[in-house]
């Protein structure tokens, strides 16, 4: 079911965010976002000589290379286009999360190694649905590897939404052995 009618209104502004994973051959994992920030009317812009109305204010990619436990092994960041040339500087710096592992804390990390004026804004921002799609891409892998082990590990998903609450008829049904709920 879409959103409910809207009051009256002009569209102004489209940001489009589109993430895709990959299984490698090498046994490693690429995930990639792309980013645009589109106006609907054109403006004045110094570096760029103006932004004409469906020309992208923004057009950026990442890629990240994991690892079943989630290490980054490479990052990749391009900007082709930004309202400033001196942005796509911010993209070298990016591969300073080359070695950290999405998880607890991992946000903060990002913050302080290429947060504020050490990065870029809308590159940071990517890394939050990279990191999102890494585990959608991911799960059946780690589920085939949890499953192989002797002894399964509580999966780390559990908890972490009102789905997948450790007393609620999911984790009942798909991990008896962790549901914490009434018998």
């Amino acid at each position: 079911m879409p959103l409910s009618p809207a009051t009256a209104r002009e569209h102004q502004h489209t940001r489009t965010i589109t993430c895709k994973g990959y299984r490698r051959k090498d046994g490693l994992w690429d995930i990639e976002a792309h980013m645009t920030d589109i106006k609907t009317y054109s403006f004045e812009n110094r570096d760029r000589g103006g932004i004409q109305a469906g020309e992208p204010v923004h057009e950026m990619w990442v890629r990240i290379t994991l690892d079943l436990d989630f290490v980054i092994h490479d990052l990749e960041a391009v900007t082709d286009l930004s309202p400033f040339r001196v942005c796509k500087e911010a993209t070298e710096g990016m591969k300073r999360l080359i070695g950290l592992q999405i998880g607890p804390g991992w946000r903060r990390k990002v913050h302080d190694l290429v947060g504020r004026t050490a990065g870029c804004t809308h590159l940071v921002e990517l890394l939050g649905p990279l990191a999102t799609t890494a585990y959608q891409t991911m799960h059946w892998a780690l589920e085939e590897r949890a499953e192989s082990k002797p002894e399964r590990a509580r999966p780390a998903i559990i908890d972490t939404c009102h789905a997948l609450a450790s007393d609620g008829p999911i984790v009942k049904l798909e991990w008896p052995q962790f549901y914490t709920g009434k018998a």
